[in-house]
């Protein structure tokens, strides 16, 4: 039996209708502030959206378009897929119309705010790319929209790739209240898994689970256009089987003052990181635009 928090892949055809393939909302999430919507637009098909109490960050997960908002028009320059490297990104902050237009898949990643920021892009090129972790821990994580690399009132958002048979979201950790030394933030997890060279569906394993006071509960197959939601509780690990790799966006808010990602380990798994300090990071990485290789 599937978590309620575990949302398959076309369920929101079946909810919000084409072209939307992901249309995850505070209401449907059963929470308050995290948002994300997946739109697939055929050629020169455009959508025209509001953002409302909400900003948005917008990025090509495969193919590319346009944002147009007011009298201001963004490019987001094509992408293959989610394993060519970071995307470029458009900001846009509460209050608006606006068009988007292209051909290809796009995510648009939202939170409530109370404060609306200028527009603006971040080009793909401009994206901080992190390896972290190292040896079969070893991952890479776009930072087109984290607390500490772009600008807004309450939206954090990445990407991350984890080569075939890694582990992400490792050690086990959680985000769920406001103290010293972590913020709450509700997040979303949508997952795309790349094909084998052969060209057979890909798979990976999500795991969240609560402490003895806040207790959850959840272990699922992922493939491409799944949803995890974490509402609270340790997260991880993401496991890409062995030939796939693994792709994440995160989608995170809370409704403490401080924009930030602090986070605490599960206290049983933290040790793991001493041990990367001799460890090299998979040769793998990093996934480029230039990279055909397979799982």
């Amino acid at each position: 039996m599937h978590s309620k928090l575990y949302i398959p892949a076309g369920s929101a055809t079946e909810s919000a209708g084409p072209p939307y393939l992901v249309d995850i909302t505070p209401e449907s999430a059963g929470w308050a502030e995290s948002s994300l919507q997946v739109v697939d637009l055929s050629a020169a098909q455009q959508i025209d959206l509001r953002t409302g109490d909400t900003e948005v960050m917008i990025l090509p997960l495969a193919g590319g378009g346009s944002v147009e908002c007011g009298r201001e028009q963004f490019e987001l320059s094509p992408r293959a897929s989610v394993f060519d490297g970071p995307a470029d990104m458009v900001y846009l902050g509460i209050g608006q119309h606006y068009t988007l237009a292209g051909t290809g898949r796009f995510a648009v990643c939202g939170a409530r705010a109370g404060t609306s920021f200028p527009n603006r892009r971040v080009a793909a090129g401009q994206v901080a790319v992190e390896l972290r972790g190292a040896g079969n821990c070893s991952r890479q994580v776009h930072n087109f929209g984290t607390a500490t690399a772009f600008e807004a009132d309450s939206l954090i958002a990445c990407e991350v790739i984890t080569p075939g048979g890694n582990w992400s979201s490792y050690p086990a950790h959680k985000h769920d209240e406001n103290t010293e030394f972590e913020t709450q933030l509700e997040e979303i997890y949508y997952f795309e898994i790349a094909d084998s060279p052969a060209g057979t569906p890909g798979f990976g394993y999500h795991r969240v689970y609560g402490t003895p006071e806040r207790p959850i509960e959840v272990l699922e197959e992922v493939r491409s256009g799944d949803v995890v939601l974490v509402p609270h509780g340790y997260h991880g690990p993401s496991i890409a089987a062995p030939g796939h790799h693994m792709y994440y966006l995160n989608v995170m808010a809370g409704s403490g003052p401080e924009r930030a990602w602090r986070i605490c380990d599960d206290p049983d798994h933290t040790w793991l990181r001493s041990s990367w300090e001799h460890q090299d990071v998979d040769p793998r990485l990093p996934f480029t635009a230039s990279d055909t290789r397979g799982g």
